[in-house]
């Protein structure tokens, strides 16, 4: 037997298909999370545009300060979370190692705060249904928003938090050397679905923290 069959799955004519394959079929698995979102995203436009002052009134409920440095934490993120990929393809193990770990911590400061945000909201009593209390007008259209931000940033952090584990996994692999060599696609693909998190969130603090702010 080869050694380039010992290298790639049976079911691939050599290393170079199968990295392809399976940059391919991340790309693919993105693009249905980015009509997930986005369909998520429209109805939130929908309903924004329908109602602007209940959502303008409802967005200033929330804190800029969760969100903005929950920003700024996750593109810390993906600052190491690229230099991860470097290290994995100069083959530098130990860095690679230290920049998933790193990366790893982020993600879970983003959790923390956020879990800091969600307990805030419900202090307040801003929770639809179950815990939710609005003096003003318009108190069924604020609920819509936070419906609607409850469901955007929840299934953002259960993505969130997939992508800790992920990164988990992989970090141990590369601290026991399996990520050597033409292995780093790995960490590449790991990578690009870290980013899309990323973004995610990039389109999300404006859309729900910044309205009518100046």
């Amino acid at each position: 037997m080869s050694d380039t069959a010992t290298v790639h799955a049976h079911q691939f004519e050599s290393l170079e298909q199968q990295k392809e394959a399976d940059v391919l079929g991340m790309w693919t698995f993105l693009a249905t999370e980015v009509l997930f979102f986005g369909g998520l995203i429209m109805c939130y436009t929908f309903a924004r545009l329908h109602f602007p002052q209940a959502f303008e009134a409802a967005s200033h409920r929330l804190y800029v300060g969760y969100g903005g440095p929950n920003t700024a934490i996750l593109l810390c993120s993906s600052f190491t979370m690229a230099l991860a990929v470097r290290a994995a393809q100069l083959g530098r193990q130990k860095a690679l190692v230290r920049f998933l770990i790193a990366t790893i911590v982020f993600g879970l400061g983003f959790l923390v705060v956020k879990g800091f945000e969600y307990h805030t909201d419900y202090v307040e009593e801003l929770v639809p249904r179950f815990h939710f209390h609005w003096e003003g007008d318009q108190a069924g259209h604020a609920e819509i928003f936070f419906w609607l931000y409850f469901v955007l940033t929840g299934l953002h952090a259960v993505h969130v938090t997939i992508g800790v584990i992920i990164l988990s996994v992989v970090a141990v692999l590369a601290a026991r050397g399996k990520l050597s060599g033409e292995k780093h696609i790995t960490a590449e693909i790991t990578g690009l679905y870290w980013h899309f998190v990323d973004i995610v969130w990039v389109f999300l603090f404006p859309l729900l923290y910044l309205i009518g702010h100046r």
